[in-house]
């Protein structure tokens, strides 16, 4: 349920897409300080949109420094962490860990029972030092694998569900931001479900999984629907974000909310339309 909140690099300048990278880099290595390789490979662009987020909020100083990796075994590349960047790390290790148990319970995925297992410790330190937001979390996918496997319909209730693990995220402490951070998380996240469903919907039909777009699919515009639903989510997300009074990293931050979002559903759709048009 990952990859889409990402930029469109076509539409970024140069300075800020290495900016950008600066940051994912910075969080990446994070991961690995923290948990290891085992961390290190759940590193998603999601995570480092809200690094930036939070950065540019709360105008934290950054620790830039330089370093050479797997993807960039030759040269040194810089890389920025703050507290943030910390913050994140924990974040996704905890979402990483229960989305792994998700898949285990809904499809016995066995190798993400595995890998649920390897990151057992980590899940551990990471949930005492976030209990709150270990609870919610748990509560929220809970509810969701309920409302999976009674097949409710209503697309709020179900995407509202990943609305509210976002939104507990995104709510980095309680201050005068908190409200606008945890709407602005909640349609987010509400867009990333209904946006993994979209992608999804071939795959779980051929397997027997629920998706809350499978009842709707035979209807007259389906796509069109569907377009409009994830505007509104974005919409409103955007909408709060335009409230914060952020002033860093403001160009990148709209490039990911305004445009690099639909990137992915640009391609879904596209693949979809030719797959209709061939058959």
């Amino acid at each position: 349920m990952f990859g889409y909140v990402i930029v469109n690099k076509q539409e970024l300048k140069f300075r800020d897409f290495d900016l950008y990278q600066s940051y994912y880099c910075g969080f990446c290595r994070e991961l690995k300080e923290r948990y290891g390789v085992k961390g290190q490979i759940t590193v998603t662009y999601d995570m480092t949109f809200l690094i930036l987020l939070l950065t540019g909020l709360y105008e934290t100083e950054d620790k830039v420094s330089e370093c050479k990796c797997i993807a960039h075994p030759f040269d040194k590349h810089p890389t920025r962490r703050n507290s943030f960047t910390e913050y994140a790390a924990d974040m996704n290790i905890l979402l990483t860990y229960y989305q792994c148990m998700d898949d285990w319970e809904d499809e016995k995925k066995v190798w993400k029972r595995g890998y649920a297992g390897i990151l057992k410790k980590a899940f551990r330190d990471t949930s005492a030092r976030h209990p709150e937001k270990a609870e919610v979390i748990s509560a929220q996918l809970n509810a969701l694998h309920e409302y999976e496997k009674k097949g409710e319909k209503n697309l709020d209730i179900v995407a509202g569900c990943f609305g509210n693990i976002m939104s507990e995220i995104f709510a980095f402490r309680k201050d005068e931001w908190e409200e606008d951070l945890r709407r602005m998380g909640f349609f987010l996240g509400k867009y990333i479900y209904l946006m993994d469903a979209y992608e999804d919907m071939e795959k779980d039909e051929k397997n027997g999984n629920f998706n809350p777009f499978l009842s709707m699919r035979g209807e007259s515009g389906f796509d069109d629907k569907v377009y409009q639903i994830l505007r509104m989510m974005m919409a409103e997300c955007s909408r709060a974000f335009e409230k914060l009074p952020i002033l860093e990293n403001t160009d990148i931050l709209r490039n990911i909310l305004y445009s690099g979002v639909w990137c992915r559903y640009e391609m879904v759709r596209g693949r979809r339309k030719e797959q209709q048009e061939n058959a």
